[in-house]
């Protein structure tokens, strides 16, 4: 082979080395499991976010923005990885390993199964990470919990109920309770604190799990109707709004109206539904401040800093763990209170609260 010739050779089998480490460069670009937008590749500034699901509206729109910001504000040159586990137990384990594989130093996670991921946490431990839980206390040894105060969010949501019945509130009122997910610790709070007010006062007729989900929520709504008979029930416990959704439809198609329905999460179709009379309270958890709290914490965390400041109490997970903890105070939410709260924290505007079929609703209760 003459010089010209190994030169073309050697140029060619440059090129197509280049563009075979371009190719593979672009195939092997880390995506943000979610939204697709890119994440990070690790290193010693990085810090997962792991939420549950996607059917609770709050995730997506509130917590993960409000998580970013707080960390961007507070650690400039942090990087962030995130993913939803869309409900999974499996896939949010699986995610846990990938922030591993990632190097990350601190995730935050909310549990989809607060048992379930206990190995998991303890399989991030071992390296090294720390573990903030979020809005739930996974078992394992986790380093702090940030969430409201959730046996008093149940009380609330029972107080609630009972002050939507009024008189009606006796004995012998058959009330509807429909709970979370029975592997989220929350749920079970939420149910006991429920309990400790409505006992004794009204009728727990019918009880069972929705899920957080509308379509479960809305099948057990039904049994309880094929049960208990449309006239005979007094009001409905749902113990957050997706569920109350789907209970709302079934108690419309069932030509059931003016009883109360509770729910949780002051979501907007909710906050809507309140106006229309269709339900009769939720609770407002302020996103910001806990997705805030989260954040200061895994920062904290991160650099080696203190977190006594920000977790001032103590609480017990499922596995006997004592974690340091940040509870906030939730409130309850009914048609009274809607600028006080959801619109003076610009949650959400009046123009987005009074849409079309609800503009009458609002100006009957003073939202202009």
């Amino acid at each position: 082979m003459n010089a010209m010739m190994r030169r073309v050779v050697i140029g060619t089998t440059a090129i197509s080395m280049a563009l075979a480490v371009a190719a593979c460069g672009k195939a092997g670009d880390d995506k943000d499991s979610d939204s697709g937008s890119k994440t990070s590749s690790g290193g010693d500034k990085s810090i997962g976010l792991l939420l549950p699901d996607s059917v609770t509206t709050r995730y997506a729109k509130f917590d993960k923005p409000y998580f970013d910001a707080k960390v961007k504000e507070l650690c400039s040159d942090c990087k962030l990885e995130y993913a939803n586990a869309a409900g999974s137990a499996a896939t949010q384990a699986q995610q846990v390993s990938s922030m591993i594989t990632k190097g990350v130093k601190v995730i935050a996670i909310s549990a989809v199964d607060s048992a379930a991921i206990k190995s998991s946490i303890q399989a991030a431990v071992d390296k090294g990470i720390k573990v903030v839980a979020y809005d739930r206390l996974a078992q394992g040894p986790v380093s702090a919990y940030i969430s409201f105060d959730n046996e008093k969010v149940g009380q609330l949501q029972g107080q609630s109920l009972l002050d939507a019945l009024g008189a009606k509130a006796t004995p012998k009122a058959k009330v509807v309770m429909i709970n979370g997910l029975a592997s989220d610790p929350n749920a079970g709070l939420f149910k006991k604190g429920a309990h400790s007010v409505l006992d004794g006062k009204v009728d727990i007729a019918y009880e069972q799990a929705g899920d957080w989900d509308d379509k479960v929520a809305a099948q057990k709504m039904s049994a309880a109707i094929t049960q208990l008979g449309a006239k005979n029930i007094a009001g409905v416990y749902s113990a957050n709004d997706g569920m109350a959704g789907g209970i709302a439809t079934v108690l419309k198609g069932a030509g059931i109206s003016k009883i109360p329905l509770t729910g949780q999460d002051a979501e907007l179709s909710s906050i809507q539904r309140i106006l229309a009379g269709t339900q009769a309270s939720t609770i407002y958890k302020a996103y910001k401040p806990e997705a805030d709290g989260a954040a200061e914490l895994a920062v904290a965390l991160l650099e080696g800093k203190s977190i006594d400041s920000l977790a001032t109490t103590k609480q017990t997970s499922g596995s006997g763990d004592s974690v340091p903890s940040n509870l906030l105070v939730p409130v309850a939410l009914t048609k009274a209170n809607i600028e006080e709260t959801v619109v003076k924290d610009k949650l959400y505007t009046v123009a987005e609260i009074c849409t079309g079929e609800f503009a009458a609703a609002c100006k009957s209760a003073g939202l202009q």
